[in-house]
C-alpha cells in the first residue's frame, strides 16, 4: 500500500465518521467502568491471597 492509498482509505473513514449519540456513550463508559472495576477486584483478591498465604509473617 503506497501512500496514496493509505491517504484514501483515510479520507473513507473519516467521510464515514459520526459523532456517537448520547447513550451509545453512556454503554461504552459503563462496560469500561465495569472492566475496570472487575479487574481491581480480581488484583485485589490474588494480592490478598498471595500476602495471607505464601507470606503470613509479612506486615
Amino acid at each position: 500500500m503506497n501512500l496514496r492509498e493509505l491517504v484514501d482509505s483515510w479520507r473513507k473513514i473519516l467521510a464515514i465518521l459520526t459523532k456517537p449519540a448520547r447513550s451509545e456513550y453512556m454503554v461504552v463508559l459503563k462496560i469500561t467502568l465495569v472492566g475496570l472495576i472487575a479487574i481491581g477486584l480480581i488484583s485485589f483478591i490474588v494480592r490478598v491471597l498471595f500476602y495471607t498465604f505464601l507470606f503470613p509473617y509479612m506486615s
